[in-house]
């Protein structure tokens, strides 16, 4: 079945963000991860979950626009301002996701279409903090319906597959991103950490 994303009346916004990019956005050439972790290390004097979260380097990539990459550090630093609401239904998602910021408004929506259209695209950014579950959705993509619509100030994202496997990967990734939503990168760290993968 063919992916699609449809953009409902209200979501003007969304219109300048189809091609916006990844929910993560590749790392950015000769970018080497030890050597951020070491300038992490030495920052925070040591611990193995401090990183260097002003500057955000891991936000960058060989296959984003700096501009995606700014969007990203918007929603990571004001992710306290982030709620969310999922309902896992028998053939995938419906979530509701919301900011008190305005400006983290804005990004949440136009990542949130750019990284829908990449996944219809199977257009991987290969990223370092990107979840497995990620890798699903560009092997698969075109397995997914994804219906798009801003309502009430509330960013309404459905995904439906006829594929279990991807209904499935649908559910985790959604909890995934609730996680972050929740607790910031603290929860990104976390989850490299018991994918065995590191900064």
């Amino acid at each position: 079945m063919a992916s699609r994303a449809i953009l409902t009346a209200g979501a003007v916004v969304l219109a300048r963000a189809v091609g916006a990019g990844g929910m993560y956005v590749a790392m950015s050439r000769g970018y080497n991860p030890m050597d951020h972790h070491r300038r992490g290390m030495d920052h925070h004097g040591g611990g193995m979950s401090q990183h260097d979260e002003v500057n955000m380097p891991g936000l960058r990539g060989e296959d984003a626009t700096p501009e995606e990459s700014a969007e990203l550090a918007v929603l990571f630093r004001n992710f306290d301002t982030i709620t969310r609401e999922v309902e896992n239904l028998p053939n995938g998602i419906r979530t509701v996701t919301r900011s008190s910021n305005p400006a983290a408004m804005d990004a949440l929506v136009s990542h949130s279409v750019g990284m829908i259209d990449r996944v219809v695209q199977l257009d991987d950014p290969k990223i370092m903090i990107q979840s497995p579950m990620l890798d699903a959705f560009f092997l698969h993509g075109k397995d997914i319906v994804s219906d798009v619509s801003v309502e009430d100030e509330r960013l309404v994202v459905v995904q439906t597959s006829d594929n279990p496997e991807m209904v499935a990967a649908l559910q985790t990734h959604a909890a995934e991103v609730t996680d972050i939503a929740d607790r910031g990168m603290q929860a990104v760290h976390e989850m490299m950490m018991a994918n065995g993968r590191t900064h």
